[in-house]
């Protein structure tokens, strides 16, 4: 954690600026809270792009969608309600199956894969976005994705029935292909929904366990490492157009060490998310073969739905993905 400290703290004192004469503020809404390490991560970007351009832009961060929820965040920043803001990259796969790349099952299942796919991605996302007049700053990556329930389970026929929050196109389809009742429930709203019984299950990384102290009311966490999801910060092109030339390098320049903080944050914080859940008294450890065999069938299934809908363009990154395996 000190690296990504000193990293984005280092850039921000490195710039040279002049004071502002005019400041400008940009509100930037995040859907996840204050201690997550996404928001963390967001959070020095901000100081890094506030120092560095000398206080002409100044970056105010708002976590646990305090500003707008996470469904809303994107639509704000296209319309310029604000003019930057972090996403999930998946949650948006309704409007254009590339966006659900990073939750195709099985397919990049560690970091270096999830770098890869990244990158083999990158280009496809950066023109998409273009025409949804946003401009892509940088993305970083979740911990392996992990199934979370309030008992045990060792097969798919033991999920039938569960009521199991749903984040993305992704997770609602893996709850039907299980027999999973899916229920939409955004990241801020996650503690009520297991205390209240709305939901009583999820795939998720061990950060939004921990973030949520789900301990209290699940049992079970196991590593299937299904997908790494990403989430991806965002500027409205229009607000991006009216930078300077010299402040878009200072916000590129934050922005990459973000990214590369942001990701070796999500290393470092795996295994100490998943001893925090054992410390609350969850049982963590890797589902057993028969289950993870028959998850990976409903991968496939999965796969072949998401290469359909993607077309030309998710065929070739994925293509571009295996080549550089």
């Amino acid at each position: 954690m000190k690296l990504a400290n000193t990293l984005l703290a280092g850039a921000a004192a490195l710039a040279v600026s002049t004071p502002a004469a005019m400041a400008e503020k940009w509100d930037m809404p995040m859907a996840y809270s204050a201690t997550n390490f996404h928001s963390a991560t967001g959070a020095e970007f901000a100081k890094c792009v506030t120092t560095g351009t000398g206080g002409e832009i100044e970056i105010v961060t708002h976590p646990s969608g305090s500003l707008f929820k996470g469904g809303e965040i994107k639509r704000a920043i296209q319309t310029g309600q604000v003019p930057i803001g972090e996403r999930l990259l998946s949650g948006h796969q309704n409007e254009n199956a590339v966006f659900g790349v990073d939750s195709i099952p099985f397919l990049a299942t560690s970091f270096d894969d999830a770098a890869k796919l990244w990158k083999a991605a990158k280009p496809t996302m950066e023109k998409i976005l273009d025409e949804q007049n946003l401009v892509l700053l940088y993305s970083v990556p979740w911990p392996p994705q992990g199934l979370y329930f309030k008992k045990e389970v060792n097969s798919v026929a033991e999920m039938k029935g569960i009521k199991f929050r749903s984040y993305n196109v992704a997770t609602a389809r893996l709850a039907e292909l299980t027999g999973m009742l899916p229920v939409t429930i955004e990241a801020a709203e996650i503690s009520q929904a297991f205390a209240t019984g709305v939901a009583e299950s999820m795939i998720s990384s061990g950060s939004t366990g921990y973030d949520r102290k789900v301990w209290e009311s699940l049992s079970h966490f196991y590593e299937v490492d299904a997908w790494l999801p990403r989430n991806y910060i965002m500027v409205n092109k229009d607000a991006w157009s009216g930078v300077s030339d010299g402040n878009k390098n200072v916000i590129l320049g934050c922005a990459e060490l973000a990214e590369y903080a942001g990701a070796w944050r999500a290393v470092e914080y795996t295994q100490f998310t998943l001893n925090g859940l054992k410390a609350g008294g969850m049982t963590v450890g890797p589902a057993n073969d028969a289950l993870v065999g028959e998850l990976r069938q409903i991968g496939e299934t999965m796969t072949a739905e998401w290469l359909e809908a993607a077309g030309a363009d998710g065929k070739a990154i994925v293509d571009a993905f295996k080549a550089m395996k």
